[in-house]
């Protein structure tokens, strides 16, 4: 309804069980109703700030980026909290009291030279601005400087690396030789079996796990697409079983207990999984690249090679392993799938969740492996044409 006040005309209406009072700015009663539909009408199609939105859009930055990361608990995973908590850091240090009300694209751009200057990637930049944008969205505050703020450009994505089979089993066997190296390895083992990615692994719990049925079942993934069920092969129901024989030990084997349960200060809670192995994985990428290059050049001098010849295949062949993350494993195991001739369905049963760039890379994967397939069936059963007997000149027949 609308109701006059000191002369001028305010609307007071509830939309969605939200009380919306304000001033329509006008005298006239006529022009107050046609304000007060098109307000209304606004405020359905969500273009209005609530109440509540306004009160967290005047808030000082600071208290609105802590009321933001409360608010978005048991929405979002504990990781992608701590991404963006870590993310509001240097937005909190530039804005300070700043409510998101005043929030201008000149004040953000300058965010960005600065962040800049000091070095900061364009990713990193690019992140940081993406929460404060959910925020001013919240705040219904974004579509005023949408227009004049600009990401920094992306980099082309890397999808992931693979390794050929003898790197790979080279990689594993490394793995194997060292005791401190084992929940690093049943991991890896797993991630490479099954598609797995590291946040999958470290949230399955035993109830997810059917030895008798050789599969599992991810609960807990990057994405809705994530959760699937998984069969397991030979390797990954053998690091299953390491990893079970070990729980048992500790005492780890329950239900709900995680597979990869935290360890700290050597006290294992069965009930919080584990954090990382990157630590263990980094050691141990840089142990196989070292053995590969002695590897390399040893075979080299043994061939007759001199000392520069063994160092330049020491080089290539720990080149190789340089940088190789333990994602790269989920990439390895889709990879060795499409050569294998699985189609886009299977691919994303097994794997999850897909982009569309990466479903065209592993496309051309499967040709390439087609292409290589077929070449193996050449025997040169075609001589190459000479002139005498090029198919392209026209027969002739003698005169009997």
């Amino acid at each position: 309804m609308i109701y006059k006040r000191g002369g001028h005309w305010h609307m007071d209406v509830m939309v969605h069980g939200v009380r919306y009072r304000e001033a329509l700015d006008t005298t006239d009663k006529r022009a107050a109703l046609n304000k007060e539909k098109e307000r209304v009408s606004e405020i359905q199609q969500g273009k209005v700030t609530s109440p509540e939105g306004k009160a967290f859009a005047r808030r000082p930055f600071t208290e609105a980026a802590d009321a933001w990361v409360e608010d978005r608990k048991g929405h979002i995973a504990d990781n992608s909290i701590a991404f963006e908590r870590e993310r509001l850091k240097p937005l909190k240090r530039y804005f300070i009291d700043k409510p998101l009300l005043k929030i201008r694209a000149d004040d953000i751009r300058g965010y960005q030279k600065g962040r800049l200057a000091l070095g900061r990637s364009a990713k990193t930049i690019n992140g940081e601005v993406a929460v404060l944008r959910l925020m001013m969205k919240r705040a219904r505050t974004w579509s005023l400087v949408a227009d004049d703020v600009k990401m920094f450009p992306k980099h082309p994505r890397v999808i992931g690396r693979a390794l050929t089979r003898d790197q790979k089993f080279h990689l594993f066997r490394t793995a194997s030789s060292r005791e401190e190296w084992t929940l690093a390895y049943c991991a890896a083992v797993l991630a490479v079996s099954t598609t797995c990615r590291s946040v999958e692994l470290k949230g399955l719990r035993w109830r997810d796990v059917d030895l008798f049925g050789q599969t599992i079942q991810v609960n807990r993934s990057k994405t809705e697409a994530g959760h699937r069920a998984i069969p397991l092969n030979a390797d990954g129901l053998a690091a299953l079983a390491r990893l079970r024989s070990r729980a048992e030990v500790v005492g780890s084997q329950a239900p709900d207990h995680f597979v990869f349960p935290a360890c700290q200060s050597g006290h294992i809670d069965p009930n919080k999984h584990q954090k990382s192995w990157r630590n263990a994985w980094l050691s141990l990428v840089k142990e196989a690249a070292k053995q590969a290059g002695k590897e390399a050049a040893r075979a080299t001098l043994n061939a007759g090679g001199g000392i520069w010849q063994a160092k330049a295949a020491w080089k290539r062949e720990a080149q190789a392993f340089a940088g190789f993350r333990f994602h790269d494993l989920r990439h390895q195991a889709i990879t060795e799938l499409a050569e294998g001739g699985a189609t886009d369905a299977t691919l994303m049963a097994v794997a999850g969740h897909l982009t569309r760039e990466m479903m065209e890379h592993y496309s051309h994967v499967r040709m390439a492996a087609k292409r290589e397939a077929v070449s193996k069936l050449e025997g040169g059963l075609i001589s190459p044409l000479t002139p005498a007997t090029d198919a392209t000149k026209p027969v002739t027949r003698k005169a009997n």
